[in-house]
């Protein structure tokens, strides 16, 4: 029997409604293997170990690692505002010092001629209230809740601040508690896709309130890597300085985002805090420069054994940024954990890397000349394919590092 023109048609197009994926097993995780911890551009902190082990100088360090760099001194006195609490529906910060007293002010810093001082506290508290934040104060039993604002201002005894004996504060969020010594705090309402949430920044003098409390590199390690580390460190926060990011009301993030700032937990670690903060004093102003400019001193933790490029990780060029041979990367001694590893991810994890409703297959489109995946695809279920820079790749299924390669796949 022949079939009409218009039923063919229409039997073409009900069949494309259907989809393929009942002929295709959906794997529910996807099996990796590769080498490296980070994305690899500048200075290898691994790499920084094994040289300073074989007596090289952070000199020769930093000028094997950055590409036509110099070592100046700069101005690294500027204040820096530090995010140390990212997007909060709450936080509280209190003293750790019995008997000294937090001062809390309605307005930011730069504005204190013209705001009022609202009370002396042990231990202050913050909540979001619609677009505001909400602060309550507690000074022994007593407690009183303040008028709202979009921004206050904490600080305490013994900073340029406050006059008074020295205090540290505990400030909690999120499950952590960090302790500061220096600057002071900014509690700010800004507005993020869910809504209104709260930013808090210490604003820290760069030179040495900030860079004491970088926790980057374990201070045990050998100096001349950790002087590296301190002018590289310097140097990046020299290159984000007044640079104000309205997303996190800040100039830098104190988490890996920029750099991991401890606070006083770093400076006062036990027998090798002190190094790092003679350390941080000794290389005071030394940075890091191209044309005599601070370069963006981007720095992590090994490699899979050739460094990598800016333009290759992120797709836009860096002078500075080149490949060489991280031989200490490979050394299992010097860093067992991530000279091989493995790594299984959930379908869930690798779909909504891709932006994909699922994921069926995974395919390398190319390598770079470091070694690290230069392009990866994805197709789904209904045969759409979507590529990723391999460093956007490991970032966004958290996965070591871009030096990878495919393993397996389990339905």
């Amino acid at each position: 029997m022949r079939m009409s023109k218009a039923f063919l048609a229409l039997l073409f197009v009900f069949s494309s409604l259907i989809p393929i994926a009942h002929a295709t097993d959906i794997p529910t995780t996807f099996s990796f293997q590769g080498s490296g911890y980070g994305h690899g551009v500048g200075l290898s902190q691994m790499g920084a170990r094994s040289m300073a082990l074989a007596g090289q100088s952070f000199e020769q360090i930093i000028k094997y690692f950055y590409k036509d760099v110099e070592i100046e001194q700069k101005d690294d006195s500027k204040i820096l505002r530090v995010n140390i609490g990212h997007l909060l529906s709450s936080a509280k910060i209190s003293s750790t010092v019995k008997g000294s007293q937090l001062q809390i002010i309605q307005g930011d810093m730069g504005s204190e001629s013209v705001i009022p001082v609202f009370s002396m506290a042990d231990s202050i508290s913050f909540s979001i209230i619609g677009s505001t934040v909400s602060p309550r104060i507690t000074l022994g039993k007593t407690t009183q809740v303040l008028p709202r604002s979009r921004v206050f201002t904490v600080r305490w005894a013994g900073t340029r601040y406050l006059e008074g004996p020295d205090t540290l504060v505990s400030v909690s969020h999120s499950g952590v508690t960090q302790k500061l010594r220096y600057g002071q705090i900014q509690v700010k309402a800004i507005k993020s896709p869910s809504g209104y949430r709260i930013a808090m920044t210490n604003s820290v003098r760069l030179a040495d309130e900030y860079l004491w409390g970088i926790s980057e590199m374990p201070s045990f390690w050998p100096v001349a890597a950790l002087e590296a580390q301190a002018i590289a460190s310097r140097t990046y926060a020299l290159s984000k300085a007044g640079i104000y990011r309205s997303a996190c009301d800040c100039d830098l993030y104190g988490t890996i985002s920029d750099q991991t700032f401890l606070g006083y937990a770093k400076e006062i670690e036990k027998k090798y805090g002190v190094i790092w903060k003679e350390i941080v004093t000794r290389t005071a102003g030394l940075t890091i420069t191209q044309l005599g400019l601070p370069i963006t001193a981007y720095f992590s933790s090994s490699s899979g054994g050739k460094t990598e490029l800016a333009i290759n990780a992120w797709g836009s060029s860096k002078a500075y940024t080149q490949i060489v041979d991280d031989p200490g990367s490979l050394d299992l001694i010097l860093n067992p954990r991530f000279v091989t590893w493995n790594r299984e991810v959930p379908q869930s994890i690798i779909a909504a890397a891709f932006l994909l409703p699922d994921v069926v297959s995974l395919e390398i489109l190319g390598v770079n000349e470091s070694g690290t995946v230069a392009s990866i695809q994805a197709t789904s279920s209904t045969g759409v394919q979507v590529a990723l820079r391999g460093e956007t790749f490991r970032s966004r299924t958290k996965i070591p590092s871009a030096w990878f390669s495919l393993v397996s796949v389990q339905n």
